[in-house]
């Protein structure tokens, strides 16, 4: 296969754990592979290296945008697809791809995203209070100016794990009395007033900004609805690989292959045998792998990743239950 001249990868953005991504998918000349969060691209790089064919998927226009010299560059062996990774099948049937070899989902937000001020993820930088991967739907700004101090209160414990949860929600309330939010770091002063620092130099405002990011995206129903659409995807013996970040996130994923890879079980007086569907994962690897020591050293994002796999059988795809894989059910905007 001729070498292909790729653009120059950002050295700015570093993939977490592309070697065992890589090895996990192990792709190959004329595979087709998914990555359904392209983000910078670091994955879809070193699968088309590979030699495999990629839809990349991202619903963050900017990203689109600044991978389209990498398209241009990979000499037919790319599509970039602007959207949801939960409907990931049908943007890549709608690629011309019957089924796919491997899907591989780095969920969370990415470093691109946070290094731009004007997206509004970052507390550590002021802009917009957004926090939208893509352009559509309530902001951050939006919920914080109107949920009641119940809905913020549950939003920031659930999905941010933040201990003080009411007492933010409360601050915010105060604070919005006299004018609404519109700023990140006003936001995340607000925040900073009401939970201490902690010890292993995590800033005050992380989880409050965690929750409303996963909120605003909807990014666990969205995780939950991929997870079926690979499902649906994938060809027999195809890999799926998902890097989570957060422990919701990953319960989700967790949750999801082990319920998918459970055989028939029971059979005795005592424990009567379980009419289970057909198993449509098999576990390569039964645990997450975590970072090597090296990769968390040379890039600290990478501390809390953990990669888990799954080998698709010739069982059916069946329907997804988000509630059963540990969705919470949260107020949305519109209902406050």
């Amino acid at each position: 296969m001729t070498a292909l001249a790729l653009p120059a990868a950002d050295g700015r953005h570093k993939p977490v754990m592309l070697a065992e991504v890589i090895e996990a998918l192990a792709p190959r000349p004329g595979a087709v592979i998914v990555d359904a969060t392209f983000g910078a691209g670091g994955y879809t790089r070193a699968l088309i290296e590979a030699g495999a064919r990629v839809v990349a998927i991202d619903r963050d226009p900017s990203a689109i945008e600044a991978g389209r010299p990498l398209e241009a560059a990979a000499g037919g062996r790319l599509t970039l697809v602007e959207g949801r990774f939960s409907e990931l099948d049908a943007h890549a049937r709608a690629a011309g791809c019957a089924g796919a070899d491997g899907v591989v989902l780095d969920v969370g937000v990415s470093s691109m995203q946070l290094d731009r001020p004007e997206r509004g993820f970052s507390f550590r930088n002021d802009g917009p209070l957004d926090m939208r991967m893509g352009g559509e739907g309530p902001t951050a700004a939006d919920l914080v100016n109107t949920l009641p101090h119940g809905a913020l209160a549950r939003m920031f414990s659930v999905l941010g794990e933040e201990r003080r949860a009411s007492a933010v929600a409360r601050a915010i309330l105060q604070r919005r009395e006299e004018a609404p939010f519109e700023r990140t770091l006003d936001l995340a002063r607000v925040v900073e007033r009401v939970v201490p620092k902690s010890g292993d130099g995590i800033h005050p405002a992380t989880r409050t900004f965690q929750a409303l990011r996963i909120a605003v995206n909807h990014e666990l129903d969205e995780l939950a609805e991929a997870l079926a659409a690979a499902e649906r995807l994938l060809v027999v013996g195809g890999r799926l690989v998902v890097v989570a970040f957060h422990s919701l996130e990953d319960r989700i994923v967790k949750r999801f292959l082990a319920e998918r890879s459970r055989e028939r079980a029971g059979g005795s007086r005592h424990m009567p045998v379980e009419d289970l569907p057909a198993p449509t994962f098999r576990l390569p690897v039964r645990s997450a792998v975590s970072p090597t020591a090296a990769e968390i050293a040379s890039n600290p994002r990478a501390r809390s990743a953990r990669l888990r796999v799954g080998e698709r059988t010739d069982a059916p795809p069946r329907p997804v239950d988000p509630a059963a894989l540990g969705v919470p059910r949260l107020v949305a905007a519109r209902e406050a």
